[in-house]
């Protein structure tokens, strides 16, 4: 098949995200099976893309520019909806998978009787989908978690096959050190607060707060002047390889704010038997798991602390935990195998009204 993958969301490099590492890692397994695999994504002004997407947009008259740096070809544009039609024509995609920001315009802007097509939900927010799909024709779709799909058959009547990210292991994997609580995304929507609370009631324990969305001129003078009163706290820039986060994880603490639609952090580290402290909500009770400690995401600064110093200093906790979390990630629904199968078989059949 011929599979397209869309957001109006930038790809990599020019974003690192859930979504984006997902997306990577599927179109990297559905190629070595002999699929034709594209990304249509946003484009930010940033950095070498960013510079050369200006450049050429100006100088071409196709609303998109493409380049191959990852091994397969991405189609950046300023508007993804205004472009998809003709990338999807371009490409000549018999499938489109359109997700995370704005698949609604997306899917509405293509020809759907002609490239089946389907919409991959991996947040909850309505706002995420650019629109209602009530009324959406001619589509499919997918769901990352168990949680997002009744959620959205709660909302919108939808049934939505569920297909958890994939997590390729050995771009996970490590031998853990175990020198510290790590704490991904320092943003207020991720538990910024608790986590800094957190820190400040374990003052002998390491910390690492590792930075993930962009922050707010205000929102980063905050984290800021936080951390220089908590010695036990250092900041890490983000990376693309979460191997050099995990190495060093005794503990991945996911204080999450907001419904998370599944929790990949937490999948992630689970690979390498860190257990995680996170909050209960949204679909990180699934990526938990038996793998580590669920609280309430308003529970008191004692209790985040209490779980965290247990799993910190007694060594038979932690190690029932790191084997509950590496069986948690092992089970067949995290396999990447069988979700490429799962997946090639839901892309390749009729779409279900």
């Amino acid at each position: 098949m011929r599979i397209l993958f869309g957001s109006a969301h930038p790809h990599l490099p020019q974003m690192y995200g859930g979504a984006q590492a997902s997306t990577h890692e599927l179109v990297i397994r559905l190629r070595a099976r002999g699929h034709h695999v594209g990304v249509l994504s946003g484009l930010t002004g940033k950095g070498w893309l960013g510079l050369r997407g200006r450049v050429m947009l100006k100088m071409g008259g196709r609303g998109y520019v493409r380049d191959d740096g990852l091994g397969y070809p991405v189609f950046r544009t300023w508007f993804a909806p205004q472009a998809a039609r003709r990338v999807v024509s371009d490409f000549g995609a018999d499938v489109a998978v359109f997700q995370s920001m704005q698949p609604v315009p997306l899917a509405r802007a293509i020809d759907r009787a002609a490239t089946r097509t389907f919409i991959y939900l991996r947040n909850v927010e309505t706002e995420d989908l650019g629109g209602s799909p009530t009324g959406l024709s001619n589509c499919g779709y997918i769901a990352n978690s168990q949680f997002t799909a009744q959620r959205f058959a709660d909302t919108h009547d939808l049934r939505a096959d569920v297909i958890y990210p994939m997590i390729e292991p050995e771009t996970y994997r490590v031998a853990p050190l175990g020198q510290n609580v790590t704490f991904i995304n320092p943003h207020p929507n991720k538990g910024v607060e608790i986590a800094l609370k957190a820190a400040a009631a374990c003052p002998d324990i390491p910390f690492v707060f590792v930075r993930g969305w962009g922050l707010t001129p205000e929102q980063e003078a905050h984290l800021q002047d936080s951390l220089s009163r908590l010695p036990n706290v250092s900041l890490r820039p983000s990376t693309d390889d979460m191997r050099t986060v995990y190495r060093d994880a005794r503990i991945v603490l996911a204080p999450s704010q907001w419904e998370e639609a599944f929790g990949r952090i937490a999948a992630e580290a689970q690979v390498s038997g860190i257990p995680v402290v996170a909050s209960r909500v949204g679909g990180l009770p699934e990526a938990v798991g038996p793998g580590g400690i669920l609280l309430d995401r308003d529970a008191p600064t004692e209790d985040w602390a209490y779980a965290i110093r247990r799993l910190w200093s007694d060594d038979q906790a932690h190690a029932h935990l790191s084997r509950a979390a590496l069986a948690h990630a092992a089970r067949p629904e995290m396999s990447p195998d069988k979700q490429i199968d799962r997946l090639v078989e839901i892309l390749g059949g009729p779409v279900e009204p």
